[in-house]
């Protein structure tokens, strides 16, 4: 019989005369591949090096992250000031002889984020509930362990579990496989598919690295004493909360990017709205849909529905005769232009964009009526990067504090914020539950690679000793 690394029986206070170098302590192999983590990230940018006003899908560049940025950890801080104070309190970790990436207790000697306190203490009871079971491998199969079900597995599925021994999936182990995968981001039907089993040899000692993973996240973001007003977007759950004075005071869901187009990692200041904008066209839908329907239609259709080609990416552009372009060679794919669609109900911008000007062309806005659909599912990973809120009338009065601006009906209407609000753009795939911890997948495959830094107490003790 196979067995897994088993954890610890509690979580003990982590403390060392000698903070234990990535080189000494012993590294956590994943029972899984794991994918090289460079340092290049691909997110949604414009060909132009301005402060971007662009719509929500230029063509996709590779950026390269400044070295202090550490990848599905850090945020990167468009603007510097308002950074969490990350020195201080790892100045504070180091004074009290805490290791990084431990779980460490921090927020007991100093203000960190509260969701840090709330996964420590879950990282406790997901301990006493996971993990003292027995850690046995369940192999996978062709058949599907379900109530009733006849297999040789289902006495070391009973065992992994906790149950007593027997051969029968009974009313407790349908229960038992439930709470499992209720607690580890499963759909909880109490059927032990490949899904749950694989879910269940990664074992108890996985699943408290990717808390603590979660809790280095949480460190990164405002403290329970910061004041004042801020948003925080977690593309983890694809949801927004708004914050006042160290309290989330409401929240509501978003659409973020995709894997493929991942909502970076980011801080900046929310400045102003856009009433009315503009919709710049993505690129492989002028190729794909609109030139070839210039083609088919003419002029008409753009003119019918409010299309207009630009001579750039910049600012300044100015307005093209679409007649002087070349449809067949844009329907080709060999020449970019510019287009875009005017205010209205079938603008993708909906009423209103959130403008936190950045290099990376990242934003907030609304959606048409006819999309709003879309924010009931459960897969609300499908943007090109940008964020796109359940509610933006919501989130308008919050941040006008009721006195919404009243659009005048030009396009692109700008009106600045009395004071910017920070907005903080973080991922995290474990939160607090009332049983302890409830984990979530991971869309962005971030887990994975930084997994390994992760420092578990027998790790810590078996360095100390080298």
């Amino acid at each position: 019989m196979k067995h897994l690394p088993r954890l610890s029986a509690a979580l003990v206070a982590l403390a060392a005369s000698t903070a234990a170098q990535p080189q000494n302590y012993v590294p956590y192999a994943p029972p899984f591949p794991v994918p090289h983590i460079g340092t290049r990230v691909q997110v949604q940018v414009a060909p132009t090096p301005a402060v971007v006003r662009r719509q929500e899908a230029q063509p996709i560049e590779p950026i390269d992250l400044p070295a202090s940025i550490d990848q599905g950890i850090d945020l990167m801080y468009i603007d510097p000031d308002i950074a969490p104070d990350v020195k201080r309190r790892g100045g504070l970790a180091d004074s009290g002889n805490f290791d990084d990436w431990t779980g460490a207790p921090i927020d007991l000697f100093t203000a960190v984020n509260p969701g840090y306190t709330e996964l420590r203490r879950g990282l406790m009871k997901y301990n006493q509930r996971w993990g003292d079971l027995p850690q046995v491998e369940v192999p996978t199969g062709t058949v599907v362990l379900k109530a009733g079900a006849k297999d040789e597995r289902i006495p070391l599925l009973r065992k992994r579990l906790g149950l007593p021994d027997g051969t029968a999936f009974d009313a407790a182990l349908a229960k038992a496989v439930a709470d499992f995968q209720q607690a580890h981001g499963l759909k909880a039907d109490g059927v032990a598919g490949n899904a749950t089993l694989r879910s269940l040899n990664l074992g108890a000692e996985h699943y408290q690295r990717v808390i603590i993973l979660n809790m280095e996240r949480a460190l990164r973001l405002p403290t329970s004493e910061d004041r004042g007003r801020y948003i925080l977007i977690d593309a983890g759950a694809a949801k927004l909360h708004m914050y006042e004075n160290g309290k989330r005071v409401d929240s509501m869901r978003v659409i973020v990017g995709t894997a493929q187009t991942q909502t970076p990692m980011m801080a900046a200041q929310l400045r102003y709205v856009s009433l009315n904008p503009y919709w710049n066209v993505p690129p492989e839908l002028v190729i794909s849909l609109v030139a070839k329907n210039v083609l088919d239609q003419g002029m008409t259709y753009l003119t019918d529905r409010d299309y207009q080609v630009l001579s750039d990416w910049t600012d300044d552009a100015v307005q093209v005769d679409p007649a002087t372009v070349d449809w067949a060679a844009v329907a080709a794919g060999k020449k970019e232009i510019r287009l875009r669609r005017g205010p209205g109900p079938w603008n993708s911008m909906g009423q209103v964009k959130f403008m936190l000007p950045n290099d990376l062309g990242i934003y907030l806005h609304d959606v048409p009526e006819t999309s709003k659909a879309a924010f009931a599912t459960d897969d609300r990973w499908i943007s090109n990067g940008c964020v796109r809120l359940e509610d933006a009338k919501r989130l308008q009065r919050w941040l006008f504090e009721g006195n919404n601006p009243s659009a005048s009906g030009t396009p692109d209407e700008r009106v600045d914020l009395a004071d910017p609000v920070p907005v903080y753009m973080t991922y995290l795939t474990a939160e607090p539950s009332a049983d302890g911890v409830a984990f979530r997948a991971d869309p962005y495959n971030r887990d994975a690679p930084l997994l390994a830094r992760v420092k578990l107490p027998d790790e810590l003790q078996t360095a100390s000793v080298e």
